[in-house]
């Protein structure tokens, strides 16, 4: 299976990093958060993927252009113009850097795409997530469902401490730090995908969320596996820096690979 990740967006509330990159290539210990999801895609044995570009999309191309140049010792001979690589690891990945459009909704980007996808199953997730979802599992979910579209669903930490108060409203008499969220389900991308999928999409302006998904209930042909585990978006700066400490410290729950 191939996975397309959506990397083209403004990136506008991370703003302090993305007026001179696109917010996929905002960095986490290092190196772009995009890196790191498609490390978690390459841990369950996938490694062709379809990035779709739009917003600074050149910045995105001449990383993957220069990679193997980053990654690797040279020998350049100036007197036969000749360069030598040798490569101390090379990913396993065939990448398709895919210009979708400045302009396009997260569903139009799919549309540029179309042609990548050999009318095959596919993965689809967002350049901003990552998580120690059961790719392999979630794949296996989606077959057995028989549906057109299957979503990844999570539980975000809520954003502010939580407790209770005493029948007195005065005295706090339990607290919990930032618990999980009201309860509600939402999306957390990591989608596995039909091509049919596409017909949803009425033009390039139009976004996943909004009238394919939704149309997409309607028709009983989307379906969702619950993770209960580790998922985290870098939406904001602080978003970026929570990655960040957790790289740092040694504990990274989306890093499954050796």
């Amino acid at each position: 299976m191939k996975a397309v990740i959506l990397a083209g967006g403004l990136g506008t509330r991370l703003s302090e990093e993305t007026t001179i990159k696109p917010k996929p290539m905002v960095e986490v210990g290092g190196r772009p958060i995009l890196w790191h999801i498609m490390k978690i895609f390459s841990a369950h044995g996938v490694n062709e993927f379809i990035i779709c570009c739009g917003y600074k999309g050149y910045v995105i191309k001449e990383y993957f252009a220069n990679y193997l140049l980053r990654n690797s010792n040279v020998t350049i001979d100036l007197s036969s113009d000749k360069m030598d690589l040798h490569c101390n690891h090379a990913e396993q990945w065939r990448v398709s850097l895919v210009d979708t459009g400045d302009e396009s909704g997260t569903g139009g980007r799919l549309l540029h795409v179309r042609d990548y996808l050999d009318d095959d199953t596919f993965f689809m997730t967002y350049g901003d997530g990552v998580s120690n979802v059961d790719l392999k599992a979630l794949a296996a979910f989606h077959k057995e469902q028989g549906k057109l579209a299957t979503l990844t669903a999570v539980q975000p930490p809520g954003r502010f401490g939580a407790f209770k108060l005493s029948e007195d409203d005065t005295t706090i008499e339990h607290f919990r730090e930032k618990p999980k969220g009201d309860g509600a389900w939402v999306n957390g991308g990591f989608f596995v995908l039909e091509p049919k999928v596409l017909d949803y999409v009425e033009h390039e302006r139009i976004f996943w969320e909004a009238e394919p998904l939704g149309r997409l209930a309607e028709d009983k042909e989307l379906s969702a596996y619950r993770h209960h585990d580790f998922w985290y978006a870098m939406d904001t700066l602080h978003n970026r820096n929570v990655l960040n400490d957790m790289w740092e410290s040694g504990d990274a729950p989306w890093k499954i690979w050796d």
